[in-house]
């Protein structure tokens, strides 16, 4: 029964892990039209959650958990908007290297994670309570 814990335990983190990385991507998508104020000025830059592994040592399971967001080094685009504040001199803006598209896919991919993780758990706990029913009538 304790390896269904164990179980649980993992898929929470993976739970908690993709909510971060939800987060991270919404922050994305809020900030995909976010330019510079003024000419020169660099635009909001696309960030990119990464993961790590961690142990648990009194347990001796190995969790999932939301590390460092990294910048991503992709080229900005460039819009033509002459009456911009932030248009450079041939009236071209920088725009942030947010690709909505992308990060709906992103999103789908840990919603779809998210919810995998939490089958586990509930499988791990039909497990457990269906065992235990088990105990009681013997």
């Amino acid at each position: 029964m304790m390896e269904a814990f164990k179980t649980m335990m993992v898929a929470w983190s993976g739970m908690r892990a993709q909510t971060g990385r939800m987060r991270v991507i919404a922050e994305n998508l809020a900030n995909a039209d976010s330019t510079g104020r003024s000419p020169g000025d660099t635009p909001y830059r696309r960030q990119i959650p990464t993961f790590r592994d961690e142990l648990n040592r009194s347990t001796g399971v190995d969790l999932v958990k939301l590390g460092r967001t990294v910048n991503d080094r992709s080229q900005f685009k460039l819009r033509y908007d002459p009456s911009h504040p932030a248009a450079d001199k041939n009236g071209y803006v920088k725009m942030p290297n947010v690709d909505p598209l992308v990060e709906s896919m992103d999103m789908r991919e840990a919603m779809r994670a998210y919810e995998a993780n939490l089958n586990v758990i509930e499988a791990s706990k039909s497990m457990i309570t269906k065992t235990l029913d088990l105990l009681r009538r013997s």
